[in-house]
């Protein structure tokens, strides 16, 4: 099982938060640049197998502030030596996917093959519907949502991964999409340097182009999908050699995930998918606990619930949630000392092994020197119970 710490990079600690417009505050941004710096070092030097961002655009409200994860990630590679560094995900339906192929394969060149990508679908209107308009008009779809803004969504997001695919293993690219057409029409391309070295050209028109550079790793880097939650993301991620990582979930939802992407991808149950976890490790369980309560629970009910994110924690006869403790306990929340997110790690192994473990790392609204201690306790003393 693998480690990996997962960021949606706050902006601010939760009073600077509650403050109001935290994210147009200049130095805050440049803290949070500071502190994230000495934790993904420090998790570099730990063996930690890679380091995530998400993409999200106009979080003014301070949550998530990390509108180009690409950039973040050559950021910090920059700063360490053997740490993978990847995207959680780059939304693809309000995405160019040639310039996301592009992108990606500079990053794994200049990180000497240390890059990891994974794509999203996009679920938040107020900047998908804004990002997208120019190249598909699709909208953002809500987790289980099941209409046809969740079908254009996806429909978008999958043509735009096929594109990506090629780009990356075709020498040159033609596509005829819904969304794209490579080449775009009947374009004339009379240049004599590219029949001389190129090609791609019949006649004065263009009929392939070749996206470069092409990755440093092949076929390409590893690919993961964030949040799967549904079957229909599940099935794709099977059939695409994606690495589905799943959010918590109650096994009366996710059971049925893992044996589907068993059934599509004919690898053992549990193969090809990790878990993403609130990870807090204290002195104490009441300490862990309270840094959860301003951090992930925090995060939780003012930015994720609202999007329908807590739906696979209800049970479904009776409609209650486990309690934050209960939570704790059957390893939902991987909040304590060692020996309680040891306990509850094991909780989650013993319903179903994984390949991965997302921590989901909580910068600004958990102390800086407290996350320093909560990285490098969970993989100096809770992992090498597990590898």
């Amino acid at each position: 099982m693998k480690a990996s710490l997962f960021y949606l990079p706050s902006i601010g600690s939760r009073s600077e938060i509650e403050s109001g417009m935290a994210a147009m505050r200049p130095e805050l941004y440049q803290r949070m640049l500071a502190e994230l710096s000495e934790q993904i070092r420090l998790a570099d030097e730990l063996g930690y197998d890679s380091v995530s961002f998400t993409e999200h655009h106009f979080h003014i409200e301070g949550f998530e502030v990390s509108n180009n994860p690409v950039l973040l990630d050559l950021y910090f590679a920059m700063q360490t030596k053997r740490i993978r560094v990847g995207q959680l995900g780059i939304v693809l339906p309000a995405a160019n996917p040639i310039r996301v192929a592009e992108d990606i394969a500079m990053l794994d060149h200049m990180t000497g093959g240390r890059a990891c990508a994974g794509f999203a679908r996009g679920y938040q209107r107020r900047w998908v519907d804004i990002m997208a308009q120019q190249t598909h008009g699709v909208s953002g779809a809500l987790p289980h949502q099941h209409d046809a803004i969740d079908a254009a969504n996806r429909t978008a997001f999958e043509e735009n991964f096929q594109i990506i695919k090629k780009a990356w293993t075709q020498e040159m690219l033609t596509h005829d999409g819904q969304f794209w057409k490579v080449p775009a029409g009947k374009t004339p391309w009379t240049l004599e340097t590219t029949e001389k070295y190129g090609k791609g050209v019949e006649n004065g028109i263009l009929t392939s182009v070749g996206v470069v550079p092409k990755p440093l790793q092949k076929p390409h880097p590893p690919l993961f999908l964030p949040f799967a939650s549904s079957e229909n993301s599940i099935r794709w991620a099977a059939k695409e050699n994606v690495t589905a990582i799943l959010p918590a979930m109650l096994p009366v939802y996710e059971d049925h995930l893992y044996d589907v992407y068993a059934e599509v991808s004919g690898r053992p149950r549990g193969a090809g998918t990790g878990l993403l976890r609130d990870v807090i490790i204290a002195d104490s369980d009441e300490e862990a606990l309270e840094l959860w309560r301003n951090s992930g629970q925090f995060t939780g009910r003012a930015w994720f619930e609202p999007f329908g994110f807590r739906k696979g924690m209800q049970d479904p006869k009776t409609g209650t949630y486990l309690t934050p403790e209960e939570g704790v306990r059957q390893g939902y929340i991987l909040a304590g000392t060692v020996d309680t997110v040891i306990r509850g790690l094991e909780a989650n192994m013993k319903r179903q092994p994984v390949d991965w473990v997302f921590c989901y790392t909580y910068n600004g609204l958990i102390p800086h020197a407290k996350l320093m201690q909560s990285i490098e306790a969970y993989t100096t003393k809770v992992m090498p119970r597990f590898t």
